[in-house]
């Protein structure tokens, strides 16, 4: 029986499980997500491959769980750092930043690629753990329409645009070509004047 380190098994699960996706967050800066194999995240993590089956049967059960953490996240970082009276559009500017923030930590491929790799289902349920994220940009987005900073015809497709134009920015982040700063004003500012916000 493996040596168990905290009070209570449930506690060693969680430092096990915590040590297992801080190594996916390690490697994907590395080597990017699409790269990562069991083998590579049962070293980082100083386990067994044994040990990482019993807490994720596949690569994709382990990337849906770090999915979900980074989700986690990316909305607490953004609730904290906002302050109540913030504007339509600064909230817009702190989510595109957040979002770009996220690409350079945790390096991955373009939707189509992931999905080729995961499998239709797998990226059907990575789509669904990161649904948290979109309805913050869908909260953006209504609550500019209602103080009359933003016009949206057709909300559902401009947060898919609003994305899209986030994750055009991620090779040129990922290859150094352009800081999170550089990136974060020319998307910002790009998605600001197509919604015709006041600024």
């Amino acid at each position: 029986m493996p040596r168990i380190s905290a009070a209570t098994i449930g506690e060693h699960r969680a430092q096990t499980r915590d040590r297992i996706l801080q190594a996916v967050s390690r490697l994907s800066r590395v080597q990017g997500i699409d790269a990562i194999s069991m083998t590579d995240v049962a070293g980082e993590a100083g386990i067994t491959r044994t040990v990482l089956y019993n807490y994720y049967p596949d690569k994709a059960a382990l990337l849906l769980a770090f999915a979900e953490r980074v989700t986690s996240y990316f909305i607490d970082s953004y609730e904290r750092g906002l302050p109540e009276d913030a504007s339509p559009a600064d909230r817009l500017r702190a989510f595109v930043r957040l979002q770009l923030e996220g690409l350079l930590a945790h390096p991955h491929p373009g939707a189509a690629d992931l999905g080729a790799a995961l499998g239709p289902d797998a990226y059907q349920r990575l789509a669904e753990h990161v649904a948290p994220m979109q309805r913050v940009l869908l909260d953006i987005l209504d609550g500019g329409v209602a103080s009359g900073d933003f016009q949206v015809a057709d909300r559902a497709a401009t947060s898919r645009m609003i994305l899209a134009v986030v994750g055009a920015e991620r090779v040129p982040l990922i290859s150094g070509a352009v800081t999170v700063d550089q990136a974060a004003e020319v998307v910002s500012g790009f998605v600001l004047r197509a919604l015709a916000a006041r600024r």
